[in-house]
């Protein structure tokens, strides 16, 4: 015999950025007519009401005969999707004593619902999994379509179902309904992409090794050269020797990817580092997010990876300037009228450029046609202070014949990545407690505690800052690339020679 309730509560969640939000579904069945929802709910939300009731009749259930008054709290956060159906439905059918529900507040609820009863998947599943341990549940249940990056989550039980009938099962046996409860799972990294190969790169061992440098440390690299001098082909490498993500990193990622719904396959999760090239007509909204719903932009879905912008000196302007503060802070936070969300945005980026309209400024075959007010107008679409993000600028010349030429092939992408992968695992085990991944993403306390200097390092960089006016964030830049060319040498101090070789690529004019 089901109890019969007035006014039932069930629990469901909306993410706002990653960042998850509890929503309370509560309904109450009074004498009247009418079915209400209220509770700031967008469009898709209103229209819930309509699925929840046909899949109710469709499944053997009465629709309350009564006044019906769906209230969702918090009431001064907008509503928006499809995903709190499955919590409207329980609330609705508990209240009315259709359905035994113990234990509601140990069960979040999350699922669309199809007209004939069926769940549909939810955007948002892992960042809502993740978060729901720290709300104080134990007991998360989603469609079975969404179990699989759910399941990813520690500190909660995951349970999948596939229709309105066995979600009433689960809610009704509790933690017992074993059958449907899902296991987490063992992460296993996957290899990167290969777009290209360097081993079939001619030449360019300046270029090679700086990218080898960004990739080990993840610092942000600036190609500026000629047209066919390779800048493109080696930004398509650089995929190729990246080193596999970490669990930590694949779920930061993969909850970016599961707010915007581009998670697939089996696994549930982003197996592989992200690289993201848009093209230079892209949108700012497109790169940094936002929009009617708060998208994650290019920046946030290159989050642990690398965003490539080729053609750098082609984009607008003001879309650059906007990249100032993710670069520095790691994180988007975009503020609308009607919403306020953070993504994080902590990507290496990976830029190429040639040296003015023509592309051959420099050149000393004397092709470049272009007049120094034209080359001025050109460089300037790239701030200053953009620019003074960057932590490796190359400059990359032309191919001459002899390279093109060479019989002996060059180092592959394989030999290459290996080494990364060890300099990276020197970072891991440095950071493992920091909450940061690589020497790029340190912060001042960071530097105190892991790149101190001698007395003769001191007194070069003091030089340098003296000699070349290096700002503040210059000197920054510089000991963080220091860093990693120490550990790619296996040094646990910072020598007077990777800090030359770090300042060559920051000055490589220099070279």
């Amino acid at each position: 015999m089901c109890k019969e309730e007035t006014l039932y509560r069930t629990y469901s969640a909306t993410c706002v950025g990653i960042d998850v939000v509890r929503v309370t579904v509560e309904a109450s069945i009074t004498p009247g007519v009418g079915i209400f929802l209220v509770g700031l709910p967008d469009n898709a939300v209103r229209e819930s009401l309509l699925r929840v009731t046909t899949a109710m009749q469709r499944n053997g259930f009465a629709v309350p005969g009564k006044k019906t008054v769906v209230n969702m709290a918090p009431a001064d956060i907008k509503k928006e999707g499809s995903g709190y159906d499955a919590a409207i439905a329980v609330a609705m059918l508990a209240a009315s004593g259709q359905m035994y529900f113990p234990e509601p507040e140990k069960f979040l609820i999350m699922g669309e619902l199809s007209l004939d009863g069926r769940l549909r998947t939810v955007k948002g599943a892992l960042p809502i999994a993740v978060k729901a341990a720290e709300m104080g549940f134990r007991n998360v249940v989603f469609p079975l379509e969404s179990v699989n990056e759910a399941s990813w989550a520690s500190g909660v039980r995951i349970y999948g179902v596939p229709d309105l009938h066995a979600l009433a099962e689960v809610l009704g046996e509790g933690v017992g309904a074993a059958a449907y409860e899902v296991r987490g799972k063992s992460y296993t990294p996957e290899c990167n992409g290969t777009l290209c190969d360097f081993s079939d790169v001619a030449g360019q061992p300046f270029a090679r090794r700086g990218l080898e440098i960004a990739a080990s440390g993840g610092h942000n690299v600036l190609l500026v050269g000629p047209p066919g001098s390779g800048k493109s082909m080696m930004s398509k490498c650089m995929a190729s020797i990246l080193p596999p993500m970490t669990r930590e990193e694949a779920i930061e990622t993969s909850m970016v990817y599961s707010v915007a719904g581009l998670l697939d396959g089996d696994s549930g999760l982003l197996m592989r580092r992200p690289y993201r090239s848009p093209h230079h007509t892209a949108s700012m909204v497109s790169i940094v997010g936002g929009g009617a719903r708060a998208m994650p932009g290019e920046i946030s879905l290159a989050h642990n990876g690398v965003l490539c912008l080729d053609e750098l000196a082609q984009f607008s302007p003001s879309t650059l300037d906007v990249l100032r503060q993710p670069l520095e802070d790691r994180q988007i936070v975009i503020s609308r009228a009607r919403y306020k969300v953070s993504y994080p945005a902590s990507f290496m980026m990976l830029a190429s450029m040639n040296p003015c309209p023509c592309g051959y400024a420099g050149e000393d075959d004397g092709r470049c046609t272009c007049t120094p007010g034209m080359i001025h107008r050109y460089r300037a679409r790239v701030s200053g202070p953009l620019l003074d993000r960057v932590d490796i600028n190359i400059n990359v010349k032309a191919v001459d014949s002899v390279s093109m030429s060479a019989v002996p092939r060059q180092e592959t992408s394989r030999d290459i990545a290996l080494r990364v992968a060890a300099a990276r695992d020197v970072q891991n085990r440095r950071f493992s407690s920091e909450g940061i991944h690589t020497n790029a993403q340190m912060q001042p306390s960071h530097l105190q505690k892991f790149c101190r200097l001698g007395t003769q390092e001191e007194g070069l960089l003091q030089k340098l800052m003296d000699s070349y006016g290096l700002s503040a964030r210059g000197y920054v830049r510089i000991l963080k690339v220091a860093r990693t060319i120490a550990d790619m040498c296996g040094s646990e101090n910072i020598s007077v020679g990777h800090i030359s070789e770090a300042v060559q690529y920051r000055f490589p004019e220099n070279v």
